[in-house]
C-alpha cells in the first residue's frame, strides 16, 4: 500500500500576505485548495497520508541573500505561517533555508522513518522552491506528484513553465482529481512522468 507526504511549502507570510518582504502575487490563489486538501486529509482515518510543512527559515546573512531580497529570517513574523495554513496536531515542520525541502534538512530522514514512498508538492513558487523540492525527491527515488491548483508563482508564465517542466518527472492532477483518487483506493501517482517523451 502507497504511503504519501504532502509538502505544503514555504506558505508564509513573506511569500503570501500583501505586506510580505517577496510577494508570490498568486499565491493567495491556491489557498482555499490547499485548504480543501489539509481538511480532507485531517479528517481521514488511517495514517497513510501525512502533512509536511516546509517553512523557509533563513539566518540573517544567509548566501541566498545574495541573489534575491531578504527574507523569511527564522523567527519573524515573514518566516511564520499565514493564519489559513497553520501547521496542526503533530505535523511536521522541516525549516529550510535553500529552494529545495531537502537542501540540508532532515525532511529525507523523516520520509524514510515514516515509510513514505509518494511525495505530493503543493505551494510556492512553482518554478523556484516547489520544483527543486520535486527534484530532488525524484533524486531521492520518491514517487511525484504535483497538485497544479495547489501550487503557483510570481506569473503564470512562471507558473506554466514550472509546470511544464515538472510534468517530465512528476504526475500532475488538481486537487480533486487526487481526492477522488484516494477515495477510490486508486494508487494516485500511476501514469505519472514522461515516458513516451512526448513533453515540449
Amino acid at each position: 500500500m502507497t504511503r504519501q507526504a504532502i509538502l505544503v511549502i514555504d506558505m508564509l507570510n513573506d511569500f503570501i500576505h500583501e505586506k510580505g518582504a517577496l510577494v508570490c502575487a498568486n499565491g493567495k490563489k491556491i489557498v482555499p485548495n490547499i485548504q480543501r486538501l489539509l481538511t480532507w486529509i485531517r479528517g481521514r482515518k488511517g495514517d497513510d497520508i501525512q502533512i509536511v510543512h516546509i517553512q523557509e527559515a533563513h539566518r540573517k546573512h544567509d548566501a541566498d541573500f545574495r541573489v534575491r531580497p531578504c527574507h523569511a529570517v527564522a523567527g519573524s513574523w515573514g518566516s511564520d505561517f499565514i493564519e489559513e495554513l497553520k501547521p496542526m496536531g503533530d505535523e511536521y515542520i522541516v525549516p529550510k533555508r535553500r529552494h529545495s525541502g531537502f537542501a540540508h534538512t532532515d525532511l529525507d530522514l523523516y520520509l524514510r522513518e515514516e515509510n513514505i514512498d509518494t511525495v505530493v508538492v503543493t505551494g510556492v513558487w512553482t518554478n523556484v522552491c516547489v520544483r527543486s523540492t520535486a527534484t530532488d525527491a525524484l533524486a531521492r527515488a520518491y514517487r511525484v506528484i504535483t497538485l497544479t491548483d495547489a501550487v503557483h508563482s510570481k506569473t503564470q508564465e512562471m507558473h506554466e513553465y514550472g509546470l511544464n517542466d515538472l510534468s517530465i518527472f512528476t504526475k500532475l492532477m488538481t486537487v480533486g482529481e487526487y481526492i477522488e483518487a484516494c477515495d477510490k483506493g486508486e494508487d494516485p501517482w500511476i501514469g505519472g512522468g514522461d515516458a513516451e517523451n512526448k513533453v515540449k
